[in-house]
């Protein structure tokens, strides 16, 4: 069971939540990659996000390595905030198809050549795959007594 926080848990999804997982801060994150946004008080105007959250927020991505302070005292995406690049395409093509009542409002493309650029799960010998192609192993990281004490589900190979 998860309790108030995710640090303990064994689980790449749980612990990315611990990080960017609290209210409003893949809106920051998402403001902050697409459309430029580095300065508190745009974020707060954007967003009409209370201060104190909105410095919390910044805060704790700073502590993390997602954002850094520069000498103008912008907040600035690092490479690992950067990276979340394909994770916040991903979940806005899921909310756009399964939790929008209307038209996608914003779309991705490719900057040089206007094509569009979608979040997608790919092999790395065949391409492109569907969800009910993927499944899961164990990885190195994965505690032998973790998995003693799972239930139910389909074991990993």
């Amino acid at each position: 069971m998860l309790g108030k926080n995710y640090d303990s848990q064994v689980c790449s999804i749980a612990r990315s939540l611990e990080l960017v997982g609290e209210r409003w801060s893949l809106l920051i994150i998402r403001d902050a990659l697409f459309a430029g946004v580095t300065r508190f008080g745009d974020f707060q105007h954007n967003l009409g996000i209370a201060t104190n959250v909105l410095a919390s927020r910044l805060d704790a991505f700073v502590a993390a390595g997602i954002m850094q302070r520069d000498a103008a005292s912008d907040y600035v995406l690092t490479e690992k905030g950067r990276a979340l690049a394909v994770a916040l395409i991903a979940l806005t093509e899921w909310g756009d198809g399964w939790a929008s009542p209307i038209e996608p409002p914003i779309l991705y493309e490719h900057s040089r050549c206007g094509a569009a650029v979608h979040a997608m799960a790919v092999c790395e010998t065949h391409g492109a795959v569907d969800a009910d192609e993927v499944s899961v192993r164990i990885g190195p990281g994965m505690p032998a007594e973790y998995l003693a004490n799972r239930r139910g589900g389909s074991a990993a190979r």
